[in-house]
């Protein structure tokens, strides 16, 4: 999830029409929405779990307020999750720590693109390759030293459109500095954990 800024008149040297796949017009109203009405931009969003078998598991992103009200997905929003054979598992979905690093590939790149349309950037193409490094010593048990999640994530991306390359990488910049995963995962955040067991 993104927080965008509008740009300064001066830099608008295109039009503000759809850009990018972006509703450039709906962006701006609400952007002046939400600094009218702070509170619009306080969301909760929430995702129930439920064990398949082994290490599968269902995920389903449920009704999320925000905006002064609650919204339901469009679509039923399902991932699931399991371990690669070599981790006891059978495979049958992508890890948890590898929809990690989808959550930070993706949030970065829609605040790319609503970055470039607000600034009247057209993009050709935008990629990116995300790596993260992982010693499984401290999630298995088997070592205190080691920490139990990523030791370090790498993420490169390349981006095209009718902007100098110096005017892309700021937008990259600038996305990478307003992207909530990217700040969830170098800044932490507190977890609250409940057990209802029975």
């Amino acid at each position: 999830m993104q927080t965008i800024e509008k740009e300064p008149a001066v830099k608008a040297k295109k039009d503000r029409g759809p850009r990018n796949g972006i509703d450039t017009p709906t962006l701006f109203a609400t952007l002046d929405a939400v600094k009218a009405q702070p509170r619009l931009a306080e969301f909760q969003f929430r995702v129930s779990n439920r064990w398949i078998k082994g290490t599968n598991s269902l995920s389903r992103m449920e009704a999320f307020s925000g905006a002064g009200g609650d919204h339901a997905h469009t679509g039923a929003c399902e991932f699931e999750a399991d371990h690669p054979a070599v981790l006891v598992g059978k495979d049958e979905a992508p890890t948890p720590v590898e929809f990690l690093l989808h959550g930070l590939a993706s949030c970065i790149t829609a605040g790319i693109v609503n970055i470039a349309a607000a600034r009247g950037v057209t993009l050709t193409e935008v990629t990116s390759r995300i790596e993260g490094d992982i010693n499984l010593l401290g999630t298995l048990g088997l070592s205190k030293e080691v920490r139990k999640g990523y030791q370090s994530i790498r993420a490169t991306f390349e981006i095209k459109g009718d902007a100098p390359a110096a005017t892309l990488r700021e937008i990259v910049e600038r996305s990478r500095s307003l992207s909530a995963v990217f700040d969830v995962l170098t800044n932490g955040v507190p977890i609250e954990v409940a057990v209802n067991a029975g």
